[in-house]
């Protein structure tokens, strides 16, 4: 069988001395992986960066089966970010957290565009706002999107400041004070409070953090996702 769709590439591995099997996450076919037949060379290891939009071709006998992949690049976003460090750490996250996350073969055609949206918006000046965004709408496909319109307890939408680490629902200042220890702090730019800034985009990343590790990955957030936390907060650091 065989078929054609757009690809965000999230990662490669080598496989022999020459191909790569390339793990992409499809607009149509969701996130599947295939065989490069000479990937690890110089011509197409640009296609092969994780977060570049490509033109694929997918060949094999049956669904389940690796295949092969014929890939054409379309855009490559990384290469933007080669000089800044903490935009490509986002980049890098957003794609490992895709692949860590997305079932093989589960379409997901928004979180496809949201993607590739992400990618776009990098460049801007409040590039770390929009990526912990990115990260809620993620949570919110998957099925656990938090509930960040009211207080839990009052079921009004004033003063909300905490999330609850159980049922990610909000939390209001007076009601959560007491608990404030037990609870997660609610970034006002998450919701329309305040245009963020470093100690709120930390403490967005925390939040996100919790819930993925609870709810979608059953474990540690991967790796590059792990780095841009660590980079984000050395850098907030050395600003000081």
């Amino acid at each position: 069988m065989e078929w054609s769709d757009q690809g965000i590439v999230l990662s490669t591995r080598p496989h022999g001395e020459t191909s790569a099997v390339a793990s992409l996450l499809t607009r149509e076919h969701g996130r599947h992986a295939g065989m490069v037949m000479g990937g690890r060379s110089s011509r197409q290891r640009g296609s092969l960066e994780p977060g570049t939009l490509v033109a694929a071709r997918w060949r094999g006998r049956l669904p389940e089966h690796l295949g092969n992949f014929s890939l054409e690049t379309a855009h490559g976003y990384a290469a933007a970010f080669l000089d800044d460090p903490l935009r490509l750490a986002a980049l890098t996250a957003a794609c490992a957290l895709v692949e860590a996350a997305i079932p093989e073969h589960e379409p997901h055609t928004a979180l496809f565009d949201g993607l590739l949206a992400l990618f776009g918006l990098l460049g801007t000046d409040a590039w770390a706002e929009t990526y912990v965004r990115w990260e809620v709408g993620l949570l919110g496909e998957l099925g656990f999107g938090l509930d960040l319109d009211r207080c839990a307890v009052t079921g009004t939408n004033d003063y909300l400041a905490y999330v609850s680490p159980r049922t990610g629902r909000a939390v209001s200042a007076a009601v959560g004070e007491p608990y404030r220890d037990r609870l997660l702090p609610l970034p006002g730019f998450l919701i329309g409070l305040s245009g963020g800034g470093p100690r709120e985009v930390e403490e967005g990343l925390r939040l996100t953090g919790h819930f993925l590790e609870r709810h979608v990955l059953s474990g540690p957030v991967p790796p590059a996702r792990e780095r841009l936390r660590e980079r984000y907060a050395n850098a907030v650091a050395r600003r000081s």
